[in-house]
Protein backbone atom coordinates (compact mmCIF):
# COMPACT_ATOMS: atom_id res chain seq x y z
CA UNK A 1 0.00 0.00 0.00
CA UNK A 2 1.28 3.41 -1.11
CA UNK A 3 0.00 6.33 1.33
CA UNK A 4 0.59 9.84 0.52
CA UNK A 5 -0.87 12.30 3.35
CA UNK A 6 -1.52 16.65 2.41
CA UNK A 7 -1.16 19.19 4.78
CA UNK A 8 -1.94 22.42 3.61
CA UNK A 9 -3.60 26.02 3.46
CA UNK A 10 -5.47 25.61 0.44
CA UNK A 11 -9.08 25.32 2.56
CA UNK A 12 -11.81 23.20 -0.21
CA UNK A 13 -13.74 25.65 -1.28
CA UNK A 14 -11.26 26.31 -3.84
CA UNK A 15 -10.14 23.53 -6.51
CA UNK A 16 -6.11 23.62 -5.54
CA UNK A 17 -6.49 20.32 -2.88
CA UNK A 18 -8.74 18.24 -5.64
CA UNK A 19 -6.36 19.26 -8.20
CA UNK A 20 -3.46 17.96 -6.15
CA UNK A 21 -5.11 14.63 -6.08
CA UNK A 22 -5.77 14.49 -9.67
CA UNK A 23 -2.07 15.22 -10.56
CA UNK A 24 -1.05 12.35 -7.53
CA UNK A 25 -3.76 9.68 -9.18
CA UNK A 26 -2.00 10.31 -12.45
CA UNK A 27 1.33 9.33 -11.96
CA UNK A 28 0.31 6.46 -9.31
CA UNK A 29 -3.19 5.55 -9.53
CA UNK A 30 -2.77 3.03 -6.49
CA UNK A 31 -1.80 5.68 -4.50
CA UNK A 32 -3.33 5.64 -0.70
CA UNK A 33 -4.26 10.12 -0.15
CA UNK A 34 -5.21 11.08 3.10
CA UNK A 35 -6.12 14.49 3.85
CA UNK A 36 -4.46 15.91 7.67
CA UNK A 37 -5.70 19.20 7.08
CA UNK A 38 -6.07 21.36 4.23
CA UNK A 39 -7.28 24.53 7.28
CA UNK A 40 -3.92 25.77 8.36
CA UNK A 41 -4.37 29.30 8.61
CA UNK A 42 -3.14 31.01 5.53
CA UNK A 43 0.82 31.03 5.22
CA UNK A 44 1.19 30.20 8.71
CA UNK A 45 3.92 28.20 8.83
CA UNK A 46 4.30 27.32 12.53
CA UNK A 47 1.20 25.83 12.87
CA UNK A 48 1.51 23.58 10.15
CA UNK A 49 5.27 22.56 11.76
CA UNK A 50 3.19 21.65 15.46
CA UNK A 51 0.20 20.13 12.77
CA UNK A 52 3.23 17.40 10.98
CA UNK A 53 4.80 16.60 14.27
CA UNK A 54 2.12 15.71 16.21
CA UNK A 55 0.41 13.71 13.18
CA UNK A 56 2.82 11.64 11.14
CA UNK A 57 3.58 9.39 13.76
CA UNK A 58 0.08 7.50 13.16
CA UNK A 59 0.83 6.74 10.21
CA UNK A 60 2.60 3.55 8.73
CA UNK A 61 6.23 3.55 8.06
CA UNK A 62 6.45 4.27 4.38
CA UNK A 63 4.07 6.78 4.42
CA UNK A 64 5.29 10.07 2.48
CA UNK A 65 3.53 13.64 4.02
CA UNK A 66 3.39 16.20 1.29
CA UNK A 67 3.39 19.65 3.11
CA UNK A 68 2.36 22.56 0.80
CA UNK A 69 2.33 25.55 3.33
CA UNK A 70 4.35 27.66 1.47
CA UNK A 71 4.15 31.72 1.07
CA UNK A 72 7.43 32.32 -0.69
CA UNK A 73 5.85 29.97 -3.60
CA UNK A 74 7.63 31.20 -7.23
CA UNK A 75 10.80 32.37 -5.17
CA UNK A 76 14.46 30.70 -4.99
CA UNK A 77 13.06 28.96 -1.64
CA UNK A 78 14.30 25.59 -2.12
CA UNK A 79 11.87 22.45 -1.78
CA UNK A 80 13.24 19.63 0.24
CA UNK A 81 12.77 15.96 1.08
CA UNK A 82 13.38 14.69 4.39
CA UNK A 83 13.45 11.01 5.22
CA UNK A 84 13.59 9.94 9.15
CA UNK A 85 11.91 7.02 11.18
CA UNK A 86 10.93 5.16 8.06
CA UNK A 87 8.45 8.26 7.06
CA UNK A 88 9.08 10.69 3.83
CA UNK A 89 8.54 14.30 3.79
CA UNK A 90 8.53 16.76 0.74
CA UNK A 91 8.60 20.89 1.70
CA UNK A 92 9.15 23.77 0.99
CA UNK A 93 12.17 24.80 2.72
CA UNK A 94 10.69 27.78 4.89
CA UNK A 95 10.96 25.92 8.47
CA UNK A 96 8.39 23.78 8.22
CA UNK A 97 10.19 21.28 9.09
CA UNK A 98 11.80 22.70 12.18
CA UNK A 99 10.26 20.52 15.00
CA UNK A 100 10.97 17.35 13.09
CA UNK A 101 14.28 18.02 12.54
CA UNK A 102 14.62 18.80 16.57
CA UNK A 103 13.41 15.19 17.01
CA UNK A 104 16.75 14.63 15.95
CA UNK A 105 16.07 11.21 14.00
CA UNK A 106 17.24 12.78 10.44
CA UNK A 107 18.57 9.94 7.53
CA UNK A 108 18.68 11.81 4.63
CA UNK A 109 17.60 15.38 3.22
CA UNK A 110 17.66 15.91 -0.52
CA UNK A 111 16.98 18.98 -2.53
CA UNK A 112 14.74 18.67 -5.35
CA UNK A 113 15.96 19.90 -7.99
CA UNK A 114 15.90 16.99 -11.00
CA UNK A 115 12.65 18.45 -13.42
CA UNK A 116 12.01 15.25 -14.52
CA UNK A 117 9.47 14.62 -11.90
CA UNK A 118 7.68 17.51 -12.10
CA UNK A 119 4.78 17.97 -14.66
CA UNK A 120 5.77 19.52 -18.20
CA UNK A 121 4.11 22.52 -17.57
CA UNK A 122 5.21 24.63 -14.89
CA UNK A 123 2.94 28.11 -12.82
CA UNK A 124 5.13 30.37 -10.41
CA UNK A 125 2.31 30.48 -8.58
CA UNK A 126 1.31 26.91 -7.53
CA UNK A 127 4.06 24.44 -7.13
CA UNK A 128 1.69 22.17 -4.96
CA UNK A 129 0.20 21.08 -8.52
CA UNK A 130 3.22 20.71 -10.56
CA UNK A 131 5.75 19.56 -8.25
CA UNK A 132 4.83 18.64 -4.65
CA UNK A 133 2.12 16.39 -5.89
CA UNK A 134 3.81 14.52 -9.09
CA UNK A 135 7.20 14.05 -7.03
CA UNK A 136 4.94 12.72 -3.76
CA UNK A 137 3.45 10.48 -6.22
CA UNK A 138 6.78 9.45 -7.15
CA UNK A 139 7.77 8.86 -3.91
CA UNK A 140 5.00 6.85 -2.79
CA UNK A 141 6.03 4.35 -5.28
CA UNK A 142 8.91 3.54 -4.00
CA UNK A 143 11.24 6.20 -5.81
CA UNK A 144 14.49 6.39 -3.41
CA UNK A 145 14.62 9.87 -2.40
CA UNK A 146 18.19 10.21 -4.18
CA UNK A 147 16.97 10.38 -7.52
CA UNK A 148 15.33 14.18 -7.37
CA UNK A 149 18.80 15.91 -6.02
CA UNK A 150 21.68 16.93 -3.99
CA UNK A 151 22.21 15.94 -0.50
CA UNK A 152 21.78 18.65 1.85
CA UNK A 153 22.97 18.97 5.80
CA UNK A 154 20.50 20.26 8.13
CA UNK A 155 22.25 23.06 9.01
CA UNK A 156 21.39 24.29 5.30
CA UNK A 157 17.96 24.28 6.10
CA UNK A 158 15.29 26.88 7.14
CA UNK A 159 15.26 26.44 10.85
CA UNK A 160 12.24 29.08 12.38
CA UNK A 161 12.89 30.46 16.16
CA UNK A 162 9.85 28.48 17.61
CA UNK A 163 8.61 29.94 20.51
CA UNK A 164 9.20 27.07 23.71
CA UNK A 165 8.04 26.56 27.08
CA UNK A 166 10.23 28.30 29.79
CA UNK A 167 10.42 28.73 33.78
CA UNK A 168 10.93 32.40 34.38
CA UNK A 169 12.50 34.08 37.22
CA UNK A 170 8.98 33.79 39.23
CA UNK A 171 9.32 30.31 38.82
CA UNK A 172 6.67 29.93 36.58
CA UNK A 173 6.06 27.87 33.26
CA UNK A 174 5.33 29.83 30.48
CA UNK A 175 3.58 28.69 27.31
CA UNK A 176 2.18 30.73 24.38
CA UNK A 177 -1.57 29.91 22.23
CA UNK A 178 -0.12 28.13 18.65
CA UNK A 179 -3.66 27.36 17.52
CA UNK A 180 -7.32 26.36 17.98
CA UNK A 181 -9.79 23.26 16.59
CA UNK A 182 -12.78 23.99 15.33
CA UNK A 183 -14.04 23.49 18.72
CA UNK A 184 -12.84 26.56 19.90
CA UNK A 185 -10.31 24.50 22.41
CA UNK A 186 -7.24 26.65 22.44
CA UNK A 187 -3.53 24.38 21.90
CA UNK A 188 -0.79 25.62 23.41
CA UNK A 189 2.83 24.62 23.04
CA UNK A 190 3.29 22.88 26.51
CA UNK A 191 3.47 19.43 26.23
CA UNK A 192 3.23 16.87 28.99
CA UNK A 193 6.31 16.21 29.82
CA UNK A 194 6.79 20.21 30.52
CA UNK A 195 4.03 19.87 32.92
CA UNK A 196 4.89 16.50 34.72
CA UNK A 197 8.71 17.97 35.04
CA UNK A 198 7.40 21.53 36.43
CA UNK A 199 5.31 19.80 38.91
CA UNK A 200 8.09 17.97 40.07
CA UNK A 201 9.57 21.08 41.37
CA UNK A 202 7.16 20.41 44.14
CA UNK A 203 4.58 17.58 44.08
CA UNK A 204 3.10 18.63 47.02
CA UNK A 205 1.24 22.11 45.52
CA UNK A 206 -1.34 22.32 43.19
CA UNK A 207 -1.42 23.16 39.30
CA UNK A 208 -3.05 26.51 38.31
CA UNK A 209 -3.06 27.52 35.26
CA UNK A 210 -3.59 31.41 34.07
CA UNK A 211 -4.21 32.91 30.38
CA UNK A 212 -5.36 36.60 30.55
CA UNK A 213 -7.82 37.13 33.33
CA UNK A 214 -8.91 33.64 33.55
CA UNK A 215 -7.73 31.02 36.41
CA UNK A 216 -7.84 27.58 36.14
CA UNK A 217 -7.24 25.06 39.18
CA UNK A 218 -5.88 21.99 38.02
CA UNK A 219 -6.11 19.23 34.80
CA UNK A 220 -9.24 18.36 33.94
CA UNK A 221 -9.30 14.28 32.41
CA UNK A 222 -12.23 15.51 29.93
CA UNK A 223 -14.20 18.48 28.61
CA UNK A 224 -17.33 17.79 31.03
CA UNK A 225 -15.42 17.79 34.21
CA UNK A 226 -16.11 21.40 35.31
CA UNK A 227 -19.79 22.75 35.09
CA UNK A 228 -21.93 24.22 32.15
CA UNK A 229 -19.68 26.68 29.72
CA UNK A 230 -16.82 26.64 32.94
CA UNK A 231 -13.38 26.99 31.36
CA UNK A 232 -11.09 23.92 32.19
CA UNK A 233 -7.46 22.83 31.72
CA UNK A 234 -6.75 19.31 29.89
CA UNK A 235 -4.25 17.51 27.88
CA UNK A 236 -5.38 16.98 24.69
CA UNK A 237 -4.94 13.91 22.27
CA UNK A 238 -2.17 15.32 20.59
CA UNK A 239 -0.08 15.38 24.07
CA UNK A 240 -0.67 19.59 24.37
CA UNK A 241 -1.81 21.50 27.42
CA UNK A 242 -5.38 23.18 25.91
CA UNK A 243 -8.01 25.60 27.68
CA UNK A 244 -11.50 24.63 26.46
CA UNK A 245 -14.92 25.35 27.55
CA UNK A 246 -17.80 22.81 29.04
CA UNK A 247 -19.65 22.72 25.74
CA UNK A 248 -18.39 25.83 24.73
CA UNK A 249 -16.24 28.18 22.50
CA UNK A 250 -13.16 28.84 24.73
CA UNK A 251 -11.20 30.69 22.00
CA UNK A 252 -14.58 33.05 21.59
CA UNK A 253 -16.13 32.88 25.00
CA UNK A 254 -12.62 34.03 26.46
CA UNK A 255 -11.15 36.27 23.93
CA UNK A 256 -8.37 34.05 23.64
CA UNK A 257 -5.87 34.83 20.83
CA UNK A 258 -2.79 32.93 18.96
CA UNK A 259 0.11 34.19 20.86
CA UNK A 260 -1.52 34.87 23.99
CA UNK A 261 0.31 33.71 27.27
CA UNK A 262 -0.61 30.47 29.14
CA UNK A 263 1.41 30.46 32.99
CA UNK A 264 1.27 27.41 34.91
CA UNK A 265 2.37 28.29 38.74
CA UNK A 266 2.32 25.84 41.65
CA UNK A 267 -0.27 26.83 44.73
CA UNK A 268 -0.03 25.12 47.99
CA UNK A 269 -3.23 23.01 48.27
Amino acid sequence: MSIITLLTDFGTKDAYAGIMKGVILSVNPSAVIVDITHHIDPQNVIQAAYIIKSSYRYFPEGTVHVMVVDPGVGSDRAIVVLEMVGHIFLAPDNGILTLLMDEGKISSIVRVENTRYFLESMSQTFHGRDIFAPVGAHLCRGMDIKKLGSPLDRQNLVHLQIRKPYISNNNQLVGTVVSFDRFGNCISNIDVNYIKKFSEIDSGRMLEIKIGKTTIAGLSLSYVDTTFRSPLAIIGSFGYLEIALNKGNAKRYLGIEKGDTITLNLKPT
